[in-house]
């Protein structure tokens, strides 16, 4: 039995989560909290599996309830955040605290989709829970964060890589790992990056610019017009893909809403297949955090046209569901812990 607490100012919200939990018969709701100081002491009492916590709240709010609680006793935290870009601002910086992934607020409202709400957010809850504190490390602020970028070793090959795109594909998780890896590239990364991680619209231009900040090379929220460069990374825009388009002498960053039926938007699939067609053995794809298989076949057809594929190690990771589907599948080249990703990611542009 899980075990969860929900902490929010809104009698409303408790509700919605909690009967939407309470529906599972592996999910207990053990106590409500009307604020951070509240579900903290009820951290504390009742010892939750997981908590659910809302940031803006009186007297105490949720990011330093989050802070108290990764200091006093670790354990899974699921954020509700509003879909604004001051909650997604808000979001990642707690996810850099060291909450595990968010619930959007519109998830707990009536909905006529409700059941499939019902479902994301049963599954959200029983990952991380089985997963308990497996998971990264909560990162320094990014304006105190002091990152040495990697250097190649005096083993790598210096000169023209053979590889100059790299396709990130990661989810639940994902942020803080993400900007772990970006913000330990040297200046001078010679290849271009392609990034989809599964994130709403309102979070991709903020979690863009946060890259940003504190990477040596350039981050930005992929747009129409947008052609591939060394030393430059692309985030797909949350309810979007990005596909790749090979030209003569530039290769463009296409947004586009083409594959419709797809179940993440971005997908890591449709954006690494795409970075295969154009670029073939060119490219190097690597999966990171996240639930599903979402990538898995995306790599596939880039080990198909000769390109390699690197897979985030098991007990780095958040959720092992992603990079578990290119192990299992025998498609990833290496399999690699967070702290050494950055420096294989170079590596690999020279294999």
């Amino acid at each position: 039995m899980i075990k969860v607490l929900v902490v929010d100012d809104s009698a409303f919200m408790r509700k919605a989560i909690s009967t939407m939990l309470d529906k599972d018969p592996g999910i207990k709701v053990v106590g409500t909290a009307r604020d951070g100081a509240e579900g903290l002491e009820l951290v504390r009492k009742l010892d939750p599996d997981v908590v659910t916590m809302d940031i803006e709240m009186p007297k105490m709010d949720g990011l330093t309830a989050l802070r108290h609680i990764m200091m006093e006793s670790p354990r899974p935290v699921l954020m509700v955040s509003s879909l604004t870009t001051e909650g997604a601002e808000a979001t990642l910086k707690a996810m850099e605290l060291g909450a595990v992934d968010f619930i959007p607020k519109q998830l707990s409202k009536v909905s006529l989709d409700i059941i499939k709400i019902e479902k994301d957010l049963i599954a959200r809850v029983k990952t991380v829970a089985a997963r308990k504190m497996r998971h990264v490390a909560p990162v320094r602020p990014a304006a105190r964060q002091v990152v040495t970028p990697v250097r190649r070793s005096s083993s790598t090959p210096t000169g023209r890589p053979k590889r100059d795109v790299v396709a990130i594909g990661v989810s639940t998780g994902g942020p803080p790992v993400v900007q772990k890896i970006l913000s330990s590239l040297p200046a001078d990364f010679p290849a271009s990056i392609i990034i989809a991680q599964h994130m709403p619209a309102a979070f991709t231009g903020p979690f863009a610019k946060r890259l940003d900040g504190v990477s040596q090379i350039s981050v930005k929220e992929a747009e129409p017009g947008d052609v591939l460069k060394p030393g430059h990374a692309f985030v797909a825009p949350g309810g979007r893909h990005i596909i790749l388009d090979q030209k003569v002498s530039r290769v463009d960053v296409v947004v586009t809403d083409d594959p419709p039926g797809e179940l993440y938007k971005p997908s890591a699939n449709v954006m690494i297949s795409s970075m295969a067609e154009a670029v073939g053995r060119r490219g190097l794809g690597v999966i990171l955090t996240g639930m599903g298989a979402d990538g898995c076949e995306g790599i596939r057809d880039l080990k198909a046209k000769g390109g390699r594929a690197i897979a985030q190690s098991d007990s780095t990771c958040v959720v092992y569901g992603m990079p578990k589907a290119i192990v299992d599948e025998n498609l990833a080249d290496e399999i690699v812990d967070l702290d050494d990703l950055a420096e294989s990611i170079v590596a690999n542009l020279y294999k």
